[in-house]
C-alpha cells in the first residue's frame, strides 16, 4: 500500500533561507574582508553529496573554500555515525581545534551530519567542546544559513536536532571538479538492520519527485557532466512512499533518456529488494554501468537473521546467479561485517564461502563496531577480539587473492575509460574508471581529463589497473 507523500520544504521557506544567504553575503561584502571556509566530510557518498550543498551555500554567502584549517574563518565537519572510529576521529579533531580557536577568536567551528543527529552526542559537544559554535543534524541541512546567521550576528551557540523528515529542493550546490556527479534520489532507510544507526539519524525513506530529479540531471548534462551516480540508502525502495506508481527501474529508464549523460551508476542496493525487473532493466540499458554494489554483510543464515537482513545466503546467491546470467562480466562489490555479536568462528566460514562463490571484484569490510541505540549494541560476543582480528585478516587474504585474479584477466584488454583527473596516489599520472568502476592509472596529457579514452591494460594490481593510451 502506498504511503502518504513525503512533505517537501515549502518554496517560501527555501526562499527565506536564500535571502539569509544574500544578507550574509552583503554583510561580508561591506567590510571587504576575504573569508575562507574549510569543509571536511566523513562517511558515505550521501554525506559527500550533503557537503556539496553546504559548500554551495557557503560559496553563495561569500566564503572562499580552502584546504587549510589554519587559513579558515569557518571550519565545518560533516560527520558519520556508522562506525566508532569515525566518531573518535571527529572528537580528536575538535579537541585539536581548541588551540586554533584560542589564537583566532572569530573562528567559527561547525559540526553537522549523522553523528550530530544523536542527542547524547550533541550534549557531549555542548559540555566538553565549548569552542564549537554550531551543531546541527541531517534534517536541518536546509536551515544551515539561518543557523549560521544566528552564530555570526547574534554571537550565540546554536544546537539544532530537528526530527522532521522532509525533502528540501533548489538548494545551492558546489560540486566536486570532474566529469562525474552525485544525484540523491531519496533519503533515509526503513530496514532497521540491528547493527545500523542510519534509520535513526537519517530518518525514514523519502523519495524525491522524479521530475525534479530528471531536471537536475538535464542541467548536469548541459553543464558537461558525463556520468552520474544515483544515491540513496536503498535505491531499490525508490517510489514506495510516492503517490505515483513508480519504482527504481522506471526511474532508471527515464534517466537513461537524458541526452548528454553517457554513464549511469547507482548505490546502494539492498539484496532483499533488488527485483527481476531491475536486473532486466540494468541489462537492457546500455548507459547503465554493469556494476553493482550488493552488500551481503555476512554469509551465515543465523547471523543474517539476527542482523534483520531478511534474506538467506541461498536467496542471495540465486539473485547473484540471475545477475551474472543477464550481465556476464558484471563488476560486483559488497560490504561485509566481521565479528557481529553472536557470530562464531564456524559461522564465519560461510562468509569466506560467499567470497569464493560470488568472486567479488572488491569488498568493503569492517570489524563490527557497536552503535549505541541499535539492538545489536546490547548483544554479547561469543568469540574473542583476537579471533575477530584473525577472521578479518583471513577475509582480506581471500579477497585480495580473488581481486588480483580478476584484475589479472584485464591485462592485454582494451578498456574505455572516463578520465576523472590526476591520480590520487601519483600526481604525475592520470586516473579514470572503466564501465565496471575499476580505477585505471595511466600517463597522458591533462587535456583528456573529462573525456573518454581507450586504454590498453598493461599491468594489474590488487585494487587498480595500469593502462597505456591508445593513439
Amino acid at each position: 500500500m502506498k504511503q502518504n507523500k513525503t512533505p517537501a520544504v515549502s518554496q517560501g521557506e527555501i526562499l527565506r533561507q536564500k535571502n539569509i544567504i544574500k544578507s550574509i553575503n552583503s554583510a561580508f561584502s561591506s567590510d571587504g574582508k576575504i573569508r575562507k571556509a574549510f569543509v571536511e566530510t566523513y562517511g558515505c557518498q550521501q554525506n559527500v553529496s550533503d557537503s556539496e550543498v553546504i559548500c554551495g551555500m557557503l560559496t553563495d554567502m561569500g566564503y572562499i573554500m580552502t584546504d587549510s584549517k589554519e587559513d579558515a574563518d569557518l571550519i565545518l565537519y560533516n560527520t558519520c555515525a556508522v562506525r566508532e572510529n569515525a566518531e573518535l576521529k571527529v572528537f580528536g579533531n575538535l579537541g585539536a581545534l581548541k588551540h586554533l580557536k584560542a589564537k583566532k577568536e572569530d573562528l567559527v567551528i561547525c559540526v553537522c551530519g549523522c553523528m550530530m543527529q544523536q542527542k547524547d552526542i550533541q550534549e557531549q559537544i555542548k559540555r566538553k567542546y565549548r569552542h564549537v559554535s554550531l551543531v546541527f543534524g541531517t534534517h536541518s541541512l536546509y536551515r544551515f544559513p539561518e543557523l549560521l546567521s544566528t552564530v555570526l550576528f547574534d554571537g550565540k551557540r546554536v544546537f539544532d536536532i530537528s526530527e522532521d523528515g522532509v525533502i528540501a529542493e533548489e538548494l545551492p550546490i558546489s560540486r566536486q571538479e570532474g566529469p562525474c556527479a552525485w544525484v540523491s534520489i531519496m533519503y533515509g532507510c526503513n530496514n532497521f538492520c540491528t547493527y545500523c544507526i542510519v534509520p535513526h539519524v537519517r530518518g525514514r525513506e523519502r523519495s524525491r519527485d522524479k521530475n525534479i530529479i530528471l531536471e537536475e540531471i538535464r542541467t548536469l548534462a548541459a553543464e558537461g557532466y558525463k556520468e552520474i551516480t544515483l544515491l540513496g540508502q536503498n535505491v531499490n525502495s525508490y517510489g514506495n512512499d510516492l503517490e505515483e506508481n513508480i519504482d527504481f527501474a522506471d526511474l532508471l529508464s527515464m534517466v537513461h533518456e537524458v541526452e548528454g549523460i553517457e554513464r549511469i551508476r547507482f548505490m546502494t542496493s539492498h539484496p532483499k529488494d533488488i527485483s527481476d525487473k531491475l536486473i532486466e532493466t540494468m541489462a537492457r540499458l546500455p548507459k547503465v554501468c554493469k556494476q553493482l554494489h550488493l552488500p551481503i554483510q555476512a554469509g551465515n543464515n543465523e547471523v543474517l537473521r539476527i542482523m534483520n537482513r531478511r534474506y538467506t545466503k541461498e536467496a542471495y546467491l540465486e539473485k547473484i546467479a540471475k545477475i551474472k546470467e543477464k550481465m556476464p562480466g558484471i563488476t560486483l562489490t559488497s560490504d561485509i561485517i566481521v565479528g557481529f555479536p553472536g557470530e562464531t568462528n564456524e559461522q564465519f566460514l560461510d562468509t569466506l564461502d560467499i567470497l569464493e562463490k560470488v568472486r567479488y571484484d572488491t569488498i568493503f569490510s569492517f570489524i563490527y563496531s557497536r552503535r549505541p541505540g541499535t539492538p545489536a549494541a546490547k548483544m554479547e560476543d561469543v568469540i574473542s577480539p583476537e579471533d575477530k582480528k584473525n577472521n578479518f585478516n583471513r577475509l582480506l587474504e581471500v579477497q585480495d587473492r580473488i581481486s588480483k585474479e580478476i584484475n589479472d584477466g584485464y591485462v592485454g584488454r582494451t578498456e574505455k575509460v572516463l578520465v576523472e583527473g590526476k591520480s590520487k596516489t601519483n600526481p604525475d599520472t592520470l586516473a579514470g574508471r572503466t564501465e565496471g568502476g575499476k580505477i585505471v592509472n595511466f600517463t597522458g596529457d591533462e587535456s583528456v581529463i573529462g573525456t573518454f579514452v581507450d586504454l590498453k591494460i598493461t599491468e594489474s594490481r590488487t585494487w587498480s589497473l595500469v593502462g597505456e593510451l591508445i593513439k
